[in-house]
C-alpha cells in the first residue's frame, strides 16, 4: 500500500465545511464518509477528515484547540501555477473562507493563506525551484 497521509480537523458544521473543502477542489470519499465525519480527497495520497467534534474526542489525547484564536498548525497545498493559486483562494473566499494576510512573494515562491470556518489555516502557494537563491 502506497504511503498516505490524512489530516484530521475537528469541525463545527460538517455540512459547511465540506462545502467549503469542496470549494478549494477536494473532492468526497464516501468510504469513509458518514454524518460525523467526511473524507476530502486532495490527491490520490493525501486527504483531510473532517471530524465533528464528538467525533473527533474520540481520537483526542488532548482538548480540542480553539483555532479561531489560537494556532494549531499550518497547513500547505502547492498549486501548479500562481494562476491556479490565485482561483483556489478566490473560490476558497466565495464560499466563505478568510484571507488573513496578503499573498507573500518570495521571490521562488508566491503564497496566499486561507481560513476555513473553524480557522484552520491553509497556505496555498505556487513554487518555481528554479528560481530558488543559490548559495
Amino acid at each position: 500500500m502506497a504511503k498516505q497521509i490524512f489530516i484530521n480537523l475537528a469541525v463545527t458544521d460538517l455540512k459547511k465545511s465540506m462545502d467549503f473543502y469542496t470549494a478549494l477542489g477536494f473532492t468526497n470519499n464516501p468510504q469513509f464518509s458518514d454524518d460525523t465525519a467526511k473524507c476530502m480527497v486532495w490527491s490520490e495520497n493525501i486527504s483531510v477528515m473532517l471530524l465533528t467534534h464528538e467525533k473527533f474526542k474520540i481520537f483526542a489525547t488532548k482538548p480540542i484547540a480553539d483555532t479561531k484564536t489560537n494556532l494549531a498548525g499550518l497547513f500547505s497545498l502547492s498549486m501548479d501555477n500562481v494562476e491556479a493559486v490565485h482561483k483556489l483562494m478566490n473560490d476558497g473566499l466565495k464560499a466563505g473562507g478568510i484571507e488573513p494576510s496578503e499573498m507573500k512573494d518570495y521571490g521562488f515562491m508566491q503564497q496566499r493563506t486561507i481560513e476555513d470556518f473553524d480557522g484552520h489555516t491553509w497556505e496555498i502557494f505556487y513554487m518555481d525551484i528554479s528560481k530558488f537563491p543559490q548559495q
